[in-house]
């Protein structure tokens, strides 16, 4: 999404190699990213830490009482006693937690559960071949050769295999939209028509696949019926091509800045996406092994053509540690979507609008652990193949800027938009512009449907406030006044609470349900002394993320979210 203030232009670097350095203490509890340490903003002067004075003492017991009935509000709303049960009982499938049923309504996480196995299977065969293909070829080649190019051929291969095995004759469809992509890419070349035609092209592609449901056969001619019969095993194909959409952008959109402008000899983490290759590394072949790469084919991360090109030109190596720590971490999220879905069946409540007569409390945290909910489906992603950007690196509740956090939140696809959509539109020099613009193509990008257009609108609304805020009271020239930490804790609890408004317009409850929520809270004198109390009970969190980064600068850490 739009949030680089201070955007530079689309070639422009963005920094020099930065020296490594791993978080210390508190700081290592959020996802290290690349190029986050800067040594000059470690000299600066910094407060003294905070953490056990007498005011955030105050914090840790507000926090003792509230975190629990955070966890205790949805525990008894899943309970087989509640009235409401019998609304959403359907919903719920047998589970595999101390004999509690689970939450398995949401159809997303559904199939990633039910798939998790042949997924884990593709995997470790996709890692053995790839391995085996790698001995095989380094014999052939001068041992001082630090490429690996010559992976290209194996991964065509192989995902042009799994493209069958998935999509059945489906797959001819993938590669003749791949293809024709290509041609247009190819074609205009260095002409502005270029950019013009890639996007039409790419917008017409997915308006199609969503009225059609990725087209038949059969519509075509007849005798193309018995086409149709091998489906595959997942023949929803046009379902994830949202994802391989952004890849043949991506692919033309660098082809065409590499036809305008040579390319440059760097390559940090930040600089690789935005450096050129020469011409002939833009070839058929290369482009078919990044735009269906197995690893990132079905759901991502996002990352360049360029980026992807340069980690085979100058392959980065994975310590084991981080391996297994990224394993960790994949498993670990695993189980907590497990454990909430077994305990809080806030998703079906939502899916049925089992909602009625719940009080201002008890919607609100129905929506507030759907939210993490959908953190922790988009925080898990397996670790092999190529290092695309870090996708989440904070947590969901570990936000209060609205800014920051569509750098955190889906972090890859964040990068994409910036680089592809936000600076070519003119980025800060029209900020209102082309934020509507961006979150209107976001919206419309996950789904043709007012629900979301509606969230993209309202996201470009809730921008505003903080960046007018930052304009009136820069940090720069308050930032040492006692009151300025305070007066910024409760600007930044309006934009969680406009955030989250947005999210669970989007993503939730629709405008509908948003509706009955609002009138609940601020319809009554419950609601409003339960706003009041969230409010501050938000006000003292937002204290405890002040701190945090605070932290993090002490150590030279700067995430910019």
């Amino acid at each position: 999404m739009p949030t680089d203030l201070r955007a530079p232009a689309p070639f422009e670097l963005e920094s020099p190699d930065q020296p490594t350095y791993k978080p210390k203490g508190l700081a290592r509890l959020t996802v290290d990213i690349p190029s986050s340490y800067n040594p000059e903003i470690r000299a600066e002067r910094h407060p003294r830490p905070r953490w056990r004075t007498p005011e955030f003492i105050a914090y840790y017991v507000v926090f003792a009482f509230a975190l629990p009935l955070m966890v205790w509000i949805p525990y008894t709303l899943s309970s087989p006693s509640h009235p409401n049960y019998a609304y959403y009982e359907m919903r719920l499938s047998p589970g595999w937690l101390f004999g509690r049923r689970v939450d398995n309504s949401d159809s997303q996480y559904r199939s990633f559960r039910g798939g998790l196995p042949p997924l884990l299977g593709l995997a470790s065969l996709f890692l053995g071949l790839q391995h085996l293909y790698t001995l095989a070829a380094r014999r052939a080649r001068p041992v001082s050769d630090p490429t690996t190019v010559y992976l290209v051929p194996f991964l065509v291969a192989f995902s042009t295999i799994m493209l069958f095995a998935l999509h059945g004759t489906s797959a001819l469809k993938v590669f003749l939209i791949l293809s024709a992509n290509y041609a247009i890419a190819k074609a205009t070349g260095a002409s502005r028509a270029g950019p013009l035609l890639t996007w039409v092209f790419n917008a017409l592609v997915l308006y199609g696949n969503e009225r059609s449901s990725g087209y038949k056969f059969a519509s075509l001619h007849p005798a193309l019926s018995s086409m149709d019969a091998w489906e595959g095993i997942y023949p929803r194909w046009y379902i994830s091509f949202n994802i391989t959409m952004l890849r043949l952008v991506s692919f033309s959109m660098d082809y065409y800045w590499a036809c305008n402008r040579e390319g440059l000899p760097d390559l940090s983490d930040k600089q690789r996406p935005r450096v050129n290759h020469d011409l002939q590394t833009y070839s058929y072949m290369n482009y078919i092994a990044y735009a269906i790469y197995p690893p990132l084919y079905i759901a991502g991360p996002i990352m360049t053509f360029n980026d992807f090109m340069w980690q085979l030109r100058r392959p980065t190596s994975i310590s084991w540690r981080s391996l297994l720590g990224y394993l960790a971490r994949f498993f670990v999220c695993i189980l907590t979507l497990e454990f909430i879905l077994h305990f809080m069946y806030v998703v079906a409540i939502k899916d049925r609008k089992a909602w009625v007569g719940f009080s201002a409390a008890e919607l609100c945290m129905v929506g507030f652990w759907n939210l993490i909910i959908v953190w922790l489906k988009v925080r898990t992603s397996l670790p092999f193949g190529h290092g695309p950007p870090e996708n989440m690196v904070r947590c969901m509740a570990n936000n209060y800027s609205a800014l920051g956090f569509w750098r955190a939140w889906h972090r890859s696809y964040n990068l994409w938009i910036i680089r592809y959509i936000y600076v070519p539109l003119g980025g800060t020099r029209n900020r209102l512009f082309t934020s509507v613009l961006v979150f209107s193509f976001v919206a419309l990008w996950h789904d043709l449907s007012f629900r979301l257009l509606a969230w993209g609108w309202l996201v470009s609304l809730f921008i505003l406030p903080e960046v007018t805020a930052r304009s009136l009271l820069p940090a720069k020239k308050f930032g040492d006044r006692p009151w300025y930490r305070h007066v910024g804790a409760m600007g930044a609890v309006l934009n969680i609470l406009m955030m989250m408004t947005a999210n669970l317009v989007g993503f939730v409850i629709g405008t509908d349900g948003i509706r009955y929520m609002v009138n609940q809270v601020t319809g009554s004198w419950e609601g409003i002394r339960f706003l009041v109390v969230a409010s501050a009970c938000l006000f003292v969190g937002v204290q405890i993320m002040f701190e945090y980064r605070e932290e993090e600068e002490r150590q030279g850490i700067s995430r910019r979210c």
